[in-house]
């Protein structure tokens, strides 16, 4: 999709585009530079991955398998939020070069790649400069069956140790498509999720990603994420699965060899925020209060959502239709940058409001998107997205979204959100 004001993801679906570029660019033949591309790419993708650990509940069905799910798991809405379990997995540094997250201490990044080495398969192990501190390691493993990027990320959980359990809670399957995942508690009181999945939910290409995350009853998080090639991005299959199965990557992330490094890590206690009740109660009355403005006729598959999102994926006997909504009370910074072109309506009580139709943008084939986006002169926002598929990665299920624009465009301007953002 091409970056415009109505895409406040542009940024960062073009900087995925350079970096794909850039792993287009190596060789197959040039171990070093293939190593350290896929380390620089892992160390972009881990300050993603990042930003969702402390963002919130959903965010990661418009990413892919990356962060597990942290800011607006559905992003069909279009929301600037930066919350994703399956945020899809990371790889290298935890922030970006020169900066640390606020509140923690970083670690040298030789001491992470140790522990990674001590309890992996039998096999050969290529890293780059591991020289400095850090969160993360990056490495290229190869067990003689091909050579696989691995990663291991730790970190501190948002809040207390129960602000990190969307990390560990497998995703919606009509949102990221997987082939296995579990998630449990362990009997020390450990929360772990380990999730087989694929980099891209339309799987365009054969990439996979398997991720094992451990939330550890003191709220700690550590972060295992493999591939069955050299890097997550840019660089062909090598095998057909990743080199460690799914109790390898659980015995990986669980060995009590973290503890040390992760008592290096510091936490500020955050300050409270302005929100009203949990994640969980806003987002189940964002979806509940979705599901009551809709048209009659149609029946509802499925739903979810989390924080301030919600989606249901409705059928009104013509195919499956994605409904997603993203309600954000606080958004008056984007009344400049998102409202300002000449497709803007301005009504009469100063509520701004642009309609878009567009194609999908996950790799499903025919997929059409409609979205209304709108927001009040003190900047509450409410947007609403429709697709004429059950998820976004799987081909048209029809050849239009269930909702009307007009529909879209009466749910988005209902004055009820703004109670249910209270909530």
């Amino acid at each position: 999709m091409p970056q415009n004001e109505e895409n406040p993801h542009g940024f960062e679906d073009q900087l995925g585009a350079v970096l794909r570029r850039t792993g287009d660019t190596f060789a197959a033949g040039d171990r070093r530079a293939l190593v350290d591309g896929a380390l620089v790419r892992g160390r972009r993708r881990l300050v993603r991955r990042r930003l969702a650990v402390t963002g919130g509940a959903l965010a990661l069905a418009a990413v892919g398998l990356g962060g597990v799910y942290g800011g607006s798991l559905l992003d069909p809405a279009g929301a600037t939020t930066t919350a994703s379990v399956a945020a899809a997995p990371a790889l290298g540094s935890s922030a970006a070069p020169g900066k640390r997250p606020p509140g923690e201490n970083e670690i040298p990044v030789k001491d992470i790649a140790d522990v990674l080495k001590a309890h992996s398969p039998k096999g050969t192990w290529e890293f780059g400069d591991l020289s400095g501190t850090g969160q993360s390691a990056l490495g290229v493993f190869d067990d003689g069956k091909g050579k696989a990027a691995v990663s291991v990320g730790l970190y501190s959980a948002p809040g207390t140790g129960e602000g990190g359990k969307d990390q560990v809670t497998c995703p919606d399957k009509v949102l990221v498509p997987f082939d296995a995942c579990s998630s449990r508690t362990l009997p020390n009181g450990d929360r772990l999720m380990v999730l087989q999945g694929y980099e891209y939910p339309d799987k365009r290409e054969e990439t996979k990603n398997w991720r094992a995350v451990l939330l550890t009853k003191d709220g700690f998080l550590v972060d295992a994420s493999e591939y069955n090639a050299p890097a997550e991005k840019g660089a062909s299959v090598t095998r057909k699965n990743p080199p460690l199965g799914p109790d390898q990557l659980k015995a990986l992330v669980t060995t009590a060899d973290w503890r040390p490094l992760l008592a290096r890590l510091h936490t500020v206690p955050q300050k409270p925020g302005g929100h009203h009740g949990t994640d969980e109660s806003t987002g189940t009355a964002v979806r509940d209060t979705l599901r009551l403005k809709l048209p009659q006729g149609l029946d509802v598959r499925s739903k979810g959502g989390s924080g301030s999102h919600g989606y249901l994926v409705v059928d009104d006997g013509k195919g499956a239709s994605l409904v997603g909504i993203d309600v954000q009370p606080s958004s008056k910074s984007l009344i400049s940058d998102l409202f300002g072109g000449s497709d803007v309506v301005t009504l009469s009580d100063g509520r701004k409001v642009r309609a878009t139709r567009q194609p999908g943008e996950k790799g499903g084939a025919g997929v059409v998107w409609w979205n209304v986006d709108t927001i009040t002169p003190d900047g509450f926002r409410v947007v609403v997205s429709a697709f004429n598929s059950g998820a976004q990665y799987q081909a048209a299920t029809r050849a239009e979204p269930a909702l009307t624009m007009d529909q879209l465009k009466a749910i988005a301007l209902d004055p009820k959100w703004r109670k249910v953002s209270l909530k």
